[in-house]
């Protein structure tokens, strides 16, 4: 196993996305910790289910939008599992009610910037020096789909606006830590909700999605194979790059135009 024995920090792991990107991280070798804010239960779960499976692993809790935790997820991470080697950025604040932006408070303005774009400014600052002195390294973002195209997306001003600024700063970081052996990549999801989050994409392909372009909807296993094979050591070459892991769905177009277009 080319990543064994490599220690990966993923924010928001309870649960989802993040979860099935521990769950594959760990079948590779790597030692995990486990990060949530109030999903404590799911997290426990998570630990136990990769220890059984042999893999060293940690609950660390901690809010990506609070300095504080930044700092004290880190300091956990290494001091029980040693200098971080992967980081992944998939926690980040999303508020699903559409407004537009004169309509949220200060307050959620910014929350949602620091928790989609300085808190993850903060945690790879944080890691760069382990990384460094190692000579490896990967960090991976999260966008959303179509973020490289910097679009207006009604309803999701501050959301968008952060994770935009995120590409700039991906790209930006790849180029300074290259020479260190350190990667910088952003991946894109499309629009996966609820169960599909932690479904595998043979349970997706039996379940037919006139939405999405391919056919079936995305699923966790869709997010965590890219993850994946962005973190391999065979990857180094790959670095700098916005990638949509959508099925060719355009989550900012609206749906009935879409339907629109098929019918034409």
């Amino acid at each position: 196993m080319p990543l064994r024995g490599r220690t990966v920090l993923v924010t928001g792991s309870a649960k989802g996305l993040g979860k099935m990107t521990a769950l594959t991280l760990a079948k590779k070798g790597c030692q995990v910790a486990v990060n949530y804010v109030t999903s404590e239960k799911e997290a426990l779960e998570l630990v136990q289910q990769l220890t059984d499976m042999g893999i060293r692993s940690i609950a660390v809790q901690g809010d990506v939008a609070k300095r504080e935790d930044i700092i004290r997820m880190v300091e956990e991470t290494v001091s029980q599992l040693g200098p971080i080697d992967i980081l992944v950025n998939n926690a980040g604040p999303f508020v699903r009610e559409r407004r537009f932006f004169a309509d949220y408070n200060m307050d959620e303005i910014d929350y949602l910037m620091r928790g989609n774009l300085i808190g993850v400014m903060e945690l790879d600052h944080l890691v760069l020096p382990m990384m460094r002195e190692g000579r490896w390294g990967r960090i991976i973002h999260f966008g959303f789909g179509k973020a490289a195209e910097a679009r207006g997306w009604t309803h999701r001003a501050a959301y968008a606006a952060a994770k935009v600024g995120l590409v700039s700063f991906t790209k930006t970081l790849a180029e300074e830590e290259a020479a260190h052996g350190i990667t910088v990549n952003m991946i894109c999801p499309g629009d996966i909700r609820g169960k599909n989050k932690e479904r595998t994409m043979e349970e997706a392909r039996l379940e037919v999605d006139g939405e999405t372009p391919v056919g079936r909807p995305g699923t966790g296993e869709d997010v965590a194979r890219v993850i994946d094979f962005l973190c391999s050591p065979n990857s180094d070459f790959i670095t700098g790059n916005i990638m949509d892991i959508s099925g060719a769905l355009d989550p900012i177009q609206p749906i009935p135009v879409l339907k629109q277009r098929k019918s034409e």
